[in-house]
């Protein structure tokens, strides 16, 4: 099967991917999601094939290869004293950078830093920019290659000191060897809340783009000094019920943002990997993306 073969958000039932949206986010368990899925997918059997139907297919999605020879990758380990100890990061780079470049931290989703995660930050290499992305479940062991496995183990972090660990990886990010000195995040679901925190308490930031993320503490709020671009999923009520009370505190502290709902798409609608990927609202929200970082991180 090709990536144009993978199965569209169009082929599941609102039903069902409102339930996936609730197992992948902690809400109901797998059990759970089969027993009130089956009554939309002709019982047991085809709740099964759904949950299997709308898993992460990696290698299908990936666009860029680890061992592309147009980039340079390394892991590092970052010492973070008031998280758990150590971070470890993946860092992208062009192969070839003749001049400092910007850096973009890249948070990734309640899974740890996946395949899919890792692929993002070479795209961005390709794009000339350093790309940090941190993967918060290094003290478990880091990202285990399964998807269950890797949010059953997200769920026992402690948060307090996850968050820490993503502040000392922008800490790190600020000064990587290669860098302008200027730097972005881009996060996407627990990513884009992390995107959203940061902005609060990083003041050297200068452009944060969280997709489809949860707002900061909103008391928090006029601390930002980044510009913002927030994505968020026309079908994704969850998560945009909480948009209106963070928008209200964004113009309340005169906070420069851009802000688009894309009609019709599913929370996750940026990830190619599952059939919750929207091409069209993909495209154009990694364009917005792109354009903000090339604005303000290479001034």
């Amino acid at each position: 099967m090709t990536k144009a073969d993978m199965p569209q958000a169009s082929d599941f039932k609102p039903e069902v991917l409102k339930l996936f949206d609730k197992y992948v986010h902690g809400l109901i368990d797998r059990r759970t999601f089969l027993n009130r899925s089956a009554r939309y997918t002709a019982g047991a059997a085809g709740a099964a094939a759904t949950l299997a139907a709308l898993a992460p297919d990696f290698a299908r999605a990936q666009q860029v290869k680890p061992d592309d020879a147009r980039i340079r990758t390394d892991w590092v380990e970052i010492a973070s004293p008031k998280g758990y100890g150590t971070i470890k990061a993946y860092v992208t780079r062009p192969a070839d950078a003749a001049k400092p470049l910007p850096v973009v931290l890249v948070a990734h989703e309640n899974r740890g830093l996946n395949p899919h995660i890792e692929d993002i930050a070479r795209r961005l290499a390709l794009e000339n920019f350093i790309a940090v992305a941190p993967d918060a479940l290094t003290p478990l062991g880091g990202y285990p290659g399964d998807e269950d496995k890797a949010r059953e183990a997200f769920a026992k972090l402690d948060q307090a000191k996850t968050r820490e660990d993503f502040v000392a990886a922008a800490g790190y990010a600020l000064k990587v060897e290669g860098g302008n000195g200027s730097l972005g995040t881009v996060g996407f679901c627990y990513g884009g809340g992390i995107a959203n925190l940061l902005a609060t308490c990083i003041p050297e930031l200068k452009a944060a783009v969280p997709f489809y993320g949860a707002p900061p503490p909103l008391e928090a709020v006029p601390d930002i000094k980044a510009e913002l671009l927030l994505n968020f999923a026309g079908n994704d009520d969850r998560v945009n019920a909480q948009w209106p009370a963070y928008e209200a505190a964004l113009k309340a502290a005169a906070i420069r943002y851009h802000a688009f709902v894309y009609p019709g798409v599913e929370h996750g609608f940026n990830n190619d990997t599952t059939p919750r990927f929207n091409a069209e609202a993909a495209k154009l929200a990694w364009m917005r993306t792109l354009e903000l970082f090339n604005r303000t991180l290479r001034a």
